[in-house]
């Protein structure tokens, strides 16, 4: 009886001891984390945990699936985010319509007194905001703190115009009577976000948003970016609870594409703004018209710098670099077809060449990289098929076309010339940094091959021809949003309808106090 007794003791030790172990060995897996690291220590600055709640309604919550956040330059996780069920999304929509009934009522310079205090706290962690961008997107620390900057420009742009919504007061045939225009908000606005762009893409469409008197339901792809999105969510939300407002006014559910399409089928939701590729844009498209709603799309760009014969190459140079190779060539802006004089071509090419060759590749975060990862490993296999259909169609690899041997997903910054303007590949808008040269004779070849393909978003040309200046801003130059002149067709400052911009100084500053050099 003793022996038996000691024999269940020895084995409920031996479980306690293997229970130890289990809970040891799960702690161990957690503090691999980089929000557990020491060296990450500041991002408990700004309150992330190892796990994190990927819903707010005024409250914050969570019972969907835990997904983890990836860091693109060591695919290393930095933390975890609980997602959204379709009750939460639910229970979110009629927290915000509910929270409309007093917002609605706050008058627009009111309401642009939060937004510009929004801008302040914003200002306050750009630096650290800015870090995480970098750490979770992968784009270069001095971009991911310029994107904060422009939230903190959109937000002072939005306090103007929080005091001149107006509308104009006609003349009425009826006497005794006059004709009036007054804007009203248009009510819920459900934004889906890009992984490029989440700090930019959240404050562009929160602030102009807010001040006109409309609340907001965000949702998130936690394919990409979950840590930034529940950062920005909480500093908002912190401004309006200092305010004694509903948290509600700018709710949160992050979740993948069965949040997307609850958004977009919702009859609820009265404008939906979408920013991200053309495919999924098309789908959010259709279903939004099924339910004769609005929508604010912003999709794809497939920009081309057009440098004539004439051009300052000590411009035209360096913006192709900085368009092309900037946030590893994964903006809706990036200049992803060269078009170049035959009297150029060649020149171009080799100073090009030479440029790509000098491009510092590293950390995001380290102060001196220029270049650093794509987002996500299916990018880099869409970098290597683009590669490889290009080398089938006829081109000719003049630098790059190879994933880098290094932990993360680096791929070469890659030149390719000697396709045809039409070839499918050069048509085909690839989010990866492939540069795609084409040699023209005419300005009206190279206008015709700028507005020939489907994605038409941003365009510059690069010449001193006063002429050809005013042709290309013409009705029959480029059909493109953005019309620029002697500067990248990327990195455009905020106001005014897309940006165009004309450059007639010998200099290239950058948008945002971006430098990249």
């Amino acid at each position: 009886m003793q022996r038996a007794l000691t024999l269940t003791a020895t084995r409920r030790l031996a479980v306690r001891r293997h229970a130890v172990a289990l809970r040891f060995r799960a702690a161990a897996a957690m503090s691999t984390l980089l929000v557990s690291r020491p060296q990450y220590a500041w991002l408990k600055e700004l309150g992330l945990e190892e796990e994190n709640d990927g819903v707010y309604d005024g409250r914050w919550g969570g019972g969907g699936e835990v997904v983890t956040s990836y860091c693109p330059a060591n695919n290393e996780p930095i933390a975890r985010v609980r997602q959204a069920t379709m009750a939460e999304y639910e229970q979110t929509v009629q927290k915000a319509r509910e929270a409309w009934k007093i917002w609605a009522d706050v008058p627009a310079p009111k309401r642009g007194e939060i937004v510009r205090q929004i801008g302040d706290a914003l200002r306050k962690k750009i630096k650290v905001l800015g870090s995480l961008v970098s750490l979770e997107m992968g784009k270069i620390y001095v971009e991911g703190v310029g994107e904060v900057q422009e939230y903190v420009d959109v937000c002072d742009y939005a306090v103007g115009l929080s005091r001149m919504i107006g509308g104009p007061v006609l003349p009425s045939e009826r006497p005794g009577h006059a004709l009036i225009e007054q804007w009203n908000p248009v009510g819920l606005v459900g934004i889906i976000t890009a992984f490029n762009f989440p700090v930019a893409v959240y404050g562009w469409n929160n602030a102009i948003a807010l001040i006109c008197g409309n609340k907001l339901s965000i949702s998130y792809d936690l394919f990409t970016f979950v840590c930034v999105c529940v950062q920005l969510n909480r500093i908002v939300a912190n401004v309006l609870g200092q305010n004694n407002l509903p948290g509600a006014i700018c709710s949160m559910t992050c979740g993948g594409a069965d949040i997307g399409s609850a958004i977009a089928k919702d009859e609820r939701v009265d404008l939906v703004s979408f920013t991200g590729s053309t495919h999924v844009g098309k789908q959010v498209s259709l279903m939004v018209q099924e339910r004769f709603g609005r929508q604010l799309l912003e999709l794809g760009g497939n920009n081309a710098i057009v440098v004539f014969e004439d051009a300052d190459l000590n411009l035209a140079v360096p913006s192709t670099v900085f368009a092309a190779v900037g946030t590893a060539g994964q903006r809706c802006t990036t200049t992803r077809r060269l078009m170049l004089h035959e009297g150029v071509h060649d020149a171009v090419v080799e100073r090009l060449a030479k440029a790509y060759k000098q491009v510092r590749i590293g950390d995001p975060w380290d102060r001196n990289t220029l270049y650093g990862p794509l987002h996500t490993k299916q990018a880099v296999e869409q970098y290597l098929a683009a590669v490889e259909q290009a080398k089938q169609q006829g081109g000719t690899i003049i630098c790059g076309g190879k994933v880098m041997d290094r932990p993360g997903n680096y791929v070469e910054p890659t030149i390719i010339t000697g396709l045809a303007h039409n070839a499918a590949i050069v048509h085909t808008e690839t989010f990866v940094p492939i540069l795609y040269v084409l040699k023209f004779k005419t300005e009206e070849e190279a206008f015709s091959w700028n507005n020939e393909v489907k994605q038409g978003l941003s365009s510059s040309i690069f010449t001193k021809d006063l002429g050809r200046i005013f042709r290309w801003l013409g009705p029959k130059g480029s059909d493109c949003g953005i019309v620029n002149v002697n500067i990248p067709t990327s990195g455009a400052e905020i106001g005014g309808a897309f940006g165009d911009t004309i450059n007639y100084s010998k200099d290239l500053p950058l948008a945002q106090g971006i430098k990249f050099e």
